[in-house]
């Protein structure tokens, strides 16, 4: 032991004994020490652990921060700490080998609030968070939009829909609270009550659905998305070509960037017999299972798909797949059918994370499967056609004679 630090420890024995006028002797003082220093440490330790998870947790910290240091001792050039922190985080998501998740740096978050805003047109606002009244501000307005025609107005800061309060919701939650309410006539609440606007989409989403009797006798239904009442108006549009006389069905859901889960089970539902049509299952392992009546339609049916059929419109071609009840065209899906949700990080940065997924009736995960893969593979030489049969004539081997849409030609030959 060096002598000033026994000169200290004798100076806190004196004052120690003399303080509570008790002998003590040097050594124990020593013990003491020791025992109030470890456990300290201890302590700190053990709260250090809980602080970020876990003893395995603890030691990536550390390697981090040991990598760090080596690298701000040791790199040649400069270290841009805040460029380290950013790419680090962005690695950690990455690999989880998840195509749709993603760290999002807090310039780039802004970025995506804004263009997500923006891209919110559903009936015709752009919303951000607002937290001093615990709901979502109106940004902007488009022309001649449900929103607009309904005398909601930029500033406006919207806290509940239909009397669901959105205090603790987040931007996606509430996007997909109003997406369910497309085709209907909703409430808004108009910051703490002082205003209520009633907002009519009964009419929002008809372009959704289109159909026409093709010359073969078959029955051509394009889907664009499966977004609030597309379901029923799918349904409509098969029972208004049943009674023209269709014979058979080509259900068009290529480039349909999805929607809606119950959008989707309304078809399925309407199409196939009794039974599980699929489910919806999280981090946890509970599902959300959705099943079919006993109520169907026998008709030959075609699927059409291509790399832009995502997420709902991927499961019901897979389903319908998995129930033998339709033949799939045209391209390999790639697997977007998981829900993704924002979490946003203390320092503004956010991360958008796959939290839930779907499964088919065989209890497949689409997305792991790396898409749906159709039963006859056909590439269409000119984009541009997808969907027209103009100079359609029947020709003599029942398909249309002029189209240059080569997936729904294959379609139409097959069901002929």
């Amino acid at each position: 032991m060096s002598k000033i630090a026994r000169r200290l420890l004798e100076r806190v024995w004196f004052f120690v004994s003399g303080f509570f006028n008790i002998g003590i002797s040097l050594k124990a003082v020593v013990l003491l020490l020791a025992l109030a220093i470890g456990g300290t440490y201890a302590w700190v330790h053990s709260d250090m652990l809980k602080a970020v998870g876990g003893k395995e947790d603890y030691e990536e910290a550390m390697r981090y921060i040991e990598i760090k240091d080596i690298l701000d001792e040791r790199f040649i050039d400069t270290v841009d700490r805040k460029s380290i922190g950013d790419n680090a985080s962005a690695a950690m998501v990455a690999g989880l080998g998840d195509n749709w998740s993603y760290f999002m740096t807090a310039d780039e978050y802004r970025t995506y609030q804004l263009s997500s805003s923006n891209d919110y047109s559903d009936i015709g606002m752009s919303l951000v968070k607002d937290t001093s009244l615990g709901g979502f501000q109106v940004i902007s307005i488009y022309p001649s939009s449900p929103a607009a025609r309904a005398g909601v107005g930029t500033g406006m800061v919207i806290t509940a829909v239909d009397g669901e309060k959105v205090r603790d919701y987040t931007t996606d939650q509430v996007r997909t609270l109003i997406r369910s309410k497309l085709n209907t006539i909703f409430r808004l609440e108009i910051g703490n009550g002082q205003m209520i606007i009633e907002v009519d989409c009964t009419n929002s989403n008809a372009e959704a659905v289109s159909y026409r009797l093709e010359k073969t006798g078959a029955g051509y239904v394009q889907i664009k998305n499966f977004e609030a009442g597309s379901g029923k108006s799918a349904v409509d549009a098969i029972e208004k070509l049943m009674s023209d006389g269709a014979v058979s069905f080509v259900l068009d859901l290529r480039n349909n960037s999805g929607g809606l889960s119950s959008e989707v089970a309304t078809l399925l539902d309407f199409l196939l017999p009794s039974g599980r049509i699929f489910s919806e299952v999280g981090k946890d392992g509970k599902e959300i299972v959705t099943s079919s009546d006993g109520m169907c339609i026998q008709f030959p049916m075609a699927v059409l798909i291509n790399p832009g059929t995502f997420r709902e419109a991927e499961l019901c071609a897979a389903v319908l797949k998995e129930f033998k009840w339709a033949t799939v065209v045209g391209e390999p899906t790639t697997g977007n059918t998981r829900s993704q949700e924002t979490i946003t990080l203390a320092d503004g940065s956010a991360i958008r994370l796959s939290t839930r997924t779907y499964l088919t009736p065989n209890g497949i995960d689409i997305s792991k499967a790396g898409g749906v893969v159709p039963d006859s593979i056909v590439y269409n030489s000119d984009e541009s056609a997808t969907g027209t049969t103009e100079g359609t004539t029947g020709g003599q081997d029942g398909t249309a004679s002029i189209s240059a849409d080569d997936q729904l030609m294959a379609a139409l030959r097959y069901l002929s």
